[in-house]
């Protein structure tokens, strides 16, 4: 696999007027390796779509004649204002989609006001990140998504250099402490392409080597002895100054064991569909989560969603089912395959004009005013009965 030619001028192609354009166009532009990493999922990827079909299954009630004049999109986020609440999620490896990669992204992002968590398999130095954009008075939250290593000492001086660069915010995944069986890069050969890496891990000794009986499981006696546990958790607050998010959950007893930790907030996310197959489409859990700690002994927490999100009628959704802000990944990666920097801002703004439109449709001039009075009646009751207003199920 050879890396992509840079799009002449970065220009979008003509003819995208939505996320799904955008997606169609990568498709044909991509590496069909590259194309398989990206858009593919676990297994037989009964996630990936549901994480799309939940989203579509909400129904929206507007209202009318409603005041909207001076409506905005404005958000609190960790005890900030931001102009919108859309993140870009962190995905590996961007320059595989576009020579710019994820420095392309985080341009794009800080010229939408949209915040970035950078992926700790990034192919793009954190520190060049978040040189960037990190004067930029108009940016989004600048976050940095980590996974925990095996070699504490070397898991210490990554925190360190994101905090020294700027970031305001740790993002731990906990929900992949393996791979999930994903069939399709398996079927498409994939190989990361010379001169794309996990650059912020270099230098990481290799985990020692076990010795395995032979009744021992290489996955079990062997790679999980060094995932990480709700102890990793705590240890990682005791060391970092930033706020932690954990991003990877789906259960409500997670989310309240989490919210008992003191964490700054959570992200409802079954990773994009590529972990666990079979899962439930991220729209179906956030009520559940939502009212799990919507009366946290620590505080308010920070709640966002990712998975399936494609409209920004998707957005005022996730809003209204109790998330403080959303993220996108695959539609910003086929937007920088499709243009580089101007792709993912074509993304963003395409998102943030259909939320706006939304808003304004349904009678919202402030996304505060998006509660759960703004979904149909059968939305209502299918929230009722994943408990957001009642008794939790967690079958």
């Amino acid at each position: 696999m050879s890396l992509p030619p840079a799009p002449a001028l970065n220009a979008v192609p003509p003819g995208i007027v939505n996320l799904a354009d955008h997606e169609s166009h990568a498709r044909a532009h991509l590496d069909p390796r590259a194309w398989a990493y990206f858009s593919g999922g676990a297994a037989d990827e009964i996630t990936l779509a549901a994480n799309r079909s939940a989203w579509e299954r909400i129904r929206l009630l507007p209202r009318v004649l409603r005041p909207l004049a001076g409506g905005h999109t404005r958000v609190q986020l960790l005890g900030r204002t931001w102009a919108h609440p859309i993140l870009l999620a962190p995905v590996a490896y961007q320059r595989m989609a576009h020579p710019d990669g994820e420095l392309g992204s985080a341009c794009a992002a800080a010229a939408l006001g949209a915040g970035i968590v950078l992926s700790t398999q990034a192919s793009t130095r954190l520190e060049v990140v978040a040189e960037a954009i990190r004067s930029d008075p108009g940016r989004g939250p600048l976050w940095f998504q980590l996974y925990l290593q095996h070699d504490r000492g070397f898991t210490r001086a990554l925190l360190e250099r994101a905090e020294q660069a700027g970031y305001e915010a740790l993002v731990l995944t906990v929900d992949a402490p393996c791979h999930g069986a994903r069939d399709r890069e398996r079927r498409a050969g994939f190989h990361l392409p010379c001169g794309v890496s996990a650059v912020n891990l270099h230098g990481l000794r290799p985990a020692p080597r076990v010795t395995l009986q032979a009744d021992q499981s290489a996955l079990f006696d062997g790679l999980l002895r060094h995932a990480p546990t709700w102890a990793d958790v705590q240890w990682l607050q005791a060391n970092t100054r930033l706020p932690v998010l954990l991003k990877g959950l789906m259960h409500p007893d997670d989310a309240r064991q989490a919210a008992a930790l003191g964490v700054a907030g959570l992200i409802v996310s079954n990773h994009g569909g590529r972990t666990l197959d079979t899962s439930p489409g991220t729209a179906s859990v956030l009520p559940r989560v939502a009212d799990a700690v919507a009366h946290s002994a620590t505080g308010p927490l920070a709640l966002l969603v990712d998975g399936g999100i494609r409209r920004g009628t998707d957005v005022l959704k996730a809003m209204a089912l109790g998330a403080s802000a959303v993220l996108i990944g695959r539609p910003a990666l086929y937007g920088l395959a499709n243009a580089g920097a101007a792709g993912v801002a074509h993304v963003l703004r395409l998102l943030r004009d259909e939320l706006e439109i939304a808003m304004a449709l349904t009678g919202c001039a402030t996304l505060a005013e998006a509660t759960p009075a703004l979904l149909d009646a059968d939305a209502a009751q299918s929230r009722e009965r994943q408990g957001f207003s009642g008794a939790v199920s967690d079958s």
